[in-house]
């Protein structure tokens, strides 16, 4: 808790608390990645310059302004629900405030996963399970045609990934398994509390 009130000090930002279950069930509630997890993760994961990193599911954007503080690239947030978006334009409001403009490195969409529009320079996606592994499917398919029109290195992140998720990538993607991070020494038996990253490359 003590590293939730720190990091949103640091960024000014305010990413805390929980929404509401969604009217679609195929859709989860926000529940934002804690900051000690993002911290094991990006000392073990590097993102690099010219990296685009979408956040799928991205609620008031913690994801999003923990990497661009860290790592000074692009991030991008899909978010579905209009309070989450809201939250999150106001926490770029005030991170800009603190940490001088960001030129466009930071974005927020609001609409539903499935239709947001890959763009070429978006190389690297991150999901909390935010939805059903229907709706992962789809988007999984977007960026699977982004690539064929633009092929480059993509990985797909998988924070807490259900074994839906998993079967689907290992089963009907050309995605491959690239690494699996474990954070036991945070969460003690729960072995679900890991992060698997799939990499398809040219």
């Amino acid at each position: 808790m003590i590293k939730e009130h720190y990091y949103d000090k640091l960024l000014h930002i305010k990413t805390g608390g929980q929404q509401g279950f969604p009217d679609n069930f195929h859709y989860h509630r926000y529940e934002p990645t804690p900051y000690s997890v993002l911290e094991r993760l990006f000392e073990w994961y590097d993102v690099k310059n010219g990296d685009c990193l979408v956040d799928f599911g991205c609620g008031k954007g913690r994801l999003n302004f923990y990497v661009h503080y860290r790592f000074h690239v692009s991030v991008v947030g899909v978010e579905m629900n209009e309070t989450s978006y809201q939250s999150a334009e106001e926490n770029l409001r005030t991170y800009t405030l603190t940490h001088g403009p960001v030129q466009g490195q930071i974005q927020f969409h609001r609409c539903l996963a499935e239709d947001y529009r890959i763009q070429p320079t978006n190389n690297r996606f991150y999901f909390f399970n935010p939805f059903s592994v229907e709706i992962f499917m789809t988007v999984i398919g977007n960026i699977l045609r982004s690539f064929d029109k633009d092929p480059r290195d993509l990985e797909v992140l998988l924070y807490y990934p259900s074994e839906d998720y998993i079967f689907f990538l290992d089963n009907q993607t050309p995605f491959e398994l690239r690494a699996e991070l474990t954070f036991e020494d945070i969460y003690k038996d729960n072995p679900l509390e890991r992060l698997l990253v799939y990499h398809l490359g040219v």
